[in-house]
């Protein structure tokens, strides 16, 4: 743009009056967000002790709120409370915040696909907030233009009605860190808020696919412009603090390793190779008698692994709700939600079975996923089995036809699903442990517990691999018992 300075915009794309009229009305708010980016900017010294009160009066916010702020910014990394009354500044990290960016990035990108058939037509409500932007940016108001920024894209993520990116959304506290970061971006502000307007016309127009690699596109170009800033800030701390939630959270959707299905005891193993990550696994009582049982691989590691990882097994989870659904429906449908909603090229490794008790029958689909291995327990040796997959991972294309197959489990069969990251552990040699190795190895098991082969295996692939973890690594162990004879 040119003509005016950094923070001149075309006059005729708002309203300016009716804006700045509520930005009255919302005083607090923006007092509030003011607080937030005065601090991350540098107005407060690391190590400075604030008073509650001086702050209040300075930024006319009441004590009751202003405590509030204070813990929020603690979550961040910003403060350390030191009672209700008094706190002290730390030092904000550059390299953390752009951490939590590129979470965001993922996430907004997730959530443009999803919600583009709900704005398709109808997208009164986000060009409001572009044109309030605009206005701020017009009047210098940067509390105000950052409240809307924050509506803007909340209001594309609550479309999306994806509980999972709104819980990731909150955990990472991403509404104050676009208050907090707003003012490191202060000369590209102008490319900043019309880099929206590509974003809305696409949502206009339903092209989710475009709307999600916009938003991504933007979420990256405000990463870029605070790498630029060359400030030494940031919120290391916080988003260390933020990066443990996410894997709390992500511990959260897992069922116990320890889990009994009737008639078959299950024992779970799951670690990833970057604190987060996109493997998965899963039980599932379902309303027909049967259990749910699933073990999966997203591509790729880490973040942007674990954020698609929860959107299968919300999808997953959602469809099994459904008694009248059978497994390749089942599939199916997660197959589209997947598709849908995921960057071009990611998909996921799945394999999902049902079990039924009384008849000890498995019926399964197995879409491009390592074959689990049935072991069955003979005088001599055992009997290995391969529920070899049948279709392609999900969401690798949009049509896909799957088909389920059944095996017959006998008392003391034991099934072993895992991911890649036990056969693909790598010595120094660059050798793989392999699929050989766990066959040999489940030939002496027969006679063990599920906890018991779960530590077997484990330790052999960590002494092949001298203790080291490249891939994330999912063991799912289950052995038939006693009780439900047929």
């Amino acid at each position: 743009m040119s003509g005016a300075g950094p923070l001149a915009i075309r006059k005729q794309d708002h309203c300016k009056a009716p804006m700045s009229a509520l930005w009255k009305k919302q005083g607090g708010k923006y007092r509030r967000g003011r607080f937030v980016r005065e601090l991350f900017n540098g107005r407060y010294r690391p190590g400075e002790l604030l008073r509650l009160s001086n702050i209040a009066a300075t930024y006319e916010i009441d004590d009751h709120a202003l405590l509030n702020i204070f813990s929020e910014c603690q979550s961040l990394g910003l403060l350390t409370l030191s009672n209700e009354k008094t706190a002290t500044v730390c030092a904000p990290n550059l390299k953390e915040m752009q951490e939590a960016y590129e979470i965001l990035a993922g996430l907004e990108e997730i959530s443009g696909r999803t919600a583009a058939t709900v704005f398709q037509g109808n997208t009164g409500r986000l060009r409001f907030e572009l044109a309030a932007m605009r206005a701020a940016l017009e009047e210098r108001d940067l509390d105000a233009c950052a409240e809307h920024d924050v509506r803007f894209h909340r209001t594309i993520l609550r479309a999306s009605q994806n509980e999972v990116l709104l819980r990731v959304w909150d955990a990472l506290a991403v509404d104050l860190r676009i208050r907090a970061t707003i003012g490191k971006v202060t000369q590209n502000l102008p490319a900043v808020v019309d880099s929206h307007q590509p974003i809305v016309e696409a949502l206009d127009r339903g092209q989710g696919r475009e709307a999600g690699l916009l938003l991504r596109n933007h979420v990256e170009t405000v990463m870029q412009f605070l790498k630029k800033a060359d400030f030494d800030s940031g919120v290391q701390r916080a988003v260390a603090k933020d990066l443990e939630t996410a894997k709390d959270i992500q511990n959260a959707f897992f069922p116990p390793q320890s889990f009994t299905i009737p008639c078959l005891s299950c024992e779970a193993f799951y670690q990833p190779a970057r604190g987060i990550g996109g493997d998965y696994y899963d039980f599932l009582s379902r309303s027909t008698g049967r259990w749910g049982i699933a073990i999966g691989d997203v591509s790729g590691k880490g973040i942007g692994a674990a954020l698609l990882m929860a959107n299968l097994q919300a999808s997953l989870r959602a469809q099994a709700l459904h008694p009248h659904l059978d497994l390749p429906a089942i599939v199916g449908a997660v197959n589209h939600l997947v598709h849908d909603s995921s960057p071009t090229g990611v998909f996921a490794s799945l394999f999902y079975a049902e079990y039924e008790p009384a008849s000890r029958r498995l019926h399964y689909v197995n879409a491009g996923h390592n074959p689990p291995i049935i072991v069955r327990p003979r005088t001599q040796s055992c009997e290995l089995f391969h529920l070899r997959a049948q279709a392609v991972p999900i969401g690798m294309y949009a049509e896909v036809q799957f088909e389920a197959t059944q095996f017959q489990l006998a008392k003391d069969d034991i099934v072993v699903a895992y991911t890649d990251g036990i056969t693909e552990a790598a010595n120094s040699f660059g050798q793989l442990w392999g699929v050989e190795r766990l066959e040999s190895l489940l030939q002496s098991c027969s006679q063990m517990a599920p906890g018991e082969i779960v530590e077997r295996i484990l330790d052999e692939v960590s002494d092949f691999a001298n203790d080291e973890q490249h891939d994330d690594v999912t063991l799912v162990v289950m052995k038939v018992q006693e009780g439900c004879d047929i």
